[in-house]
């Protein structure tokens, strides 16, 4: 069976009321894509097939784990528009603690989520079930035939529902996944020709599992 490789990308620059202050890696995630992709490398992996979302922080991982090869790009590898939500949400003004204060950020991403999920935010540019088969159609897209090793350099809540889809978890577990991935962490999957497609390992992170190696560990 052929593998897929789902690399969330380097630590991005949070604290940004703009979603393009957030698409762009922080000098930690410049860091943390060289060590994944030198782990990667170490431990054998030769990509056939290399694909990104189209947002900067997982073109730019990518390129710092310096495999060979031209990436695709799949807009079904974005994340979610969390700023949009938000807006919508809060009538155009997110509070600023919500922009900036961590603990407020993921208590109201997680609220927000959930009711995203059940069909709330109707002013949000893009809904759940949209979302939904966008990442969908970005997972065929991969997982084509012609290829035994894809990797691919995603968003936490895009891997996050990639595992929900493959454990058939109902919709709220994605949330809770989406909240523990690692930047630059490693999620495989296992696929064949014959459609099927399995969970392999989540969350994955050998490359922070020394002393110097942890204080490079983050999750957004």
């Amino acid at each position: 069976m052929a593998e897929l490789i789902v690399v969330r990308h380097g630590q991005a620059s949070f604290g940004s009321a703009q979603a393009q202050g957030y698409d762009r890696l922080s000098e930690q995630g410049e860091v943390q894509s060289r060590m994944v992709g030198a782990t990667l490398k170490a431990a054998g992996v030769v990509p056939d097939r290399l694909i990104t979302g189209t947002l900067e922080r997982q073109r730019r991982t990518l390129e710092l784990m310096g495999f060979d090869g031209t990436p695709e790009e799949h807009p079904g590898f974005n994340e979610y528009d969390f700023h949009d939500m938000l807006h919508a949400r809060f009538d155009g003004v997110p509070p600023d603690d919500v922009v900036r204060d961590r603990k407020h950020h993921f208590r109201t991403l997680r609220d927000t989520l959930k009711d995203w999920q059940q069909g709330g935010l109707p002013g949000a540019a893009e809904s759940w079930p949209a979302y939904s088969d966008r990442v969908e159609a970005a997972r065929l897209h991969a997982t084509r035939p012609g290829a035994d090793c894809v990797v691919v350099v995603s968003s936490g809540g895009t891997i996050g529902r990639l595992v929900q889809r493959a454990m058939g978890a109902p919709d709220e577990m994605m949330i809770t996944l989406n909240l523990q991935v690692k930047n630059t962490s490693v999620t495989r999957f296992i696929f064949n020709a014959r459609g099927r497609f399995y969970l392999h390992e989540f969350n994955a992170a050998p490359h922070f599992f020394t002393a110097d190696g942890a204080r490079h560990m983050t999750y957004s």
